[in-house]
């Protein structure tokens, strides 16, 4: 059960960010979003691996892993930012979501030498639960212009997912979260200083980064490293469908946001399509 938890947890980080920001990452830039928020995260996985380890080092991974853990996670986010700076915030946003939708796939293989027609069906039917939250019901419009950011959009989908999945068949005993996260940090401020800063930030832009590095990255990266190195990585697909949904809900919470019907109809839907594919799995 732990691991399913622990994967919760990280899918609740991640859907706390819009409650918790709002807009207030809107006037950051790519360089600027990658440093603010990774700086922070850094600090923040390093004291928390000393304070638990009570070592006065992190633990530290060959080069293959490190060629591994900063193609996960500086590469995802890198894309990430791209995707939605450079595509229609609701066509890249659905695009970005399919990473679970690869992970149940992925996994399903690895498990079973196979993907079986109930497994994909499952799959994509919580891909579209995802896509009803994301567009809220309105229509999609993809057009050849924004073809580039629907490209990283969809790049991000799978290095987030084969990342997840190295991790899971590794099965490191080791958090090399910390170290893949100072790399990414350092990577960070490189180009954040290349891009020849005239000034700070607004105030409320490094607040919601300081979040956003905290807990969508810093907590979540710990939560989500302990899920998938020990559980059943197609359930965790499942799961981490309820990403938008819960951002969704959270957001109404927290700052009086609509519901859509399509939206409940949405999270209904993936709520289901995890049922049947714990059942399958």
């Amino acid at each position: 059960m732990k691991p399913y938890l622990y994967a919760f947890g990280a899918v609740l980080c991640w859907a706390s960010l819009p409650a918790a920001t709002g807009s207030g990452l809107d006037g950051l830039d790519v360089t600027e979003l990658l440093f603010f928020s990774f700086a922070p995260a850094a600090l923040y996985l390093v004291a928390q691996e000393m304070i638990i380890s009570r070592r006065r080092a992190i633990p530290w991974p060959d080069l293959k892993l490190t060629a591994l853990g900063m193609a996960g996670i500086f590469g995802y986010h890198a894309l990430y930012y791209l995707a939605l700076d450079h595509a229609p915030l609701v066509e890249g946003a659905i695009l970005t979501t399919t990473w679970s939708f690869w992970i149940v796939v992925m996994s399903s293989i690895l498990a079973n030498k196979r993907l079986s027609p109930p497994v994909l069906a499952v799959a994509l039917v919580g891909l579209v639960g995802a896509g009803l939250v994301v567009s809220g019901g309105k229509g999609l419009h993809f057009e050849a212009r924004y073809l580039p950011g629907y490209l990283m959009a969809l790049g991000c989908g799978l290095v987030w997912s084969s990342f997840s999945v190295a991790l899971s068949l590794l099965r490191l005993t080791r958090d090399y979260m910390p170290a893949f996260t100072v790399l990414a940090a350092l990577f960070s401020s490189l180009l954040y200083a290349a891009s020849a800063p005239q000034a700070l930030p607004p105030v409320g832009a490094l607040l919601s980064a300081l979040y956003l590095g905290l807990v969508p990255l810093g907590l979540s990266f710990t939560l989500w490293n302990r899920a998938v190195t020990t559980g059943n990585m197609t359930l965790i697909g499942y799961l981490s469908y309820l990403t938008p949904p819960l951002a969704v809900l959270l957001a109404a919470l927290t700052r009086g946001a609509t519901v859509t019907p399509h939206a409940v109809i949405g999270m209904a839907i993936i709520l289901a399509a995890a049922f049947v594919g714990r059942r399958l799995s």
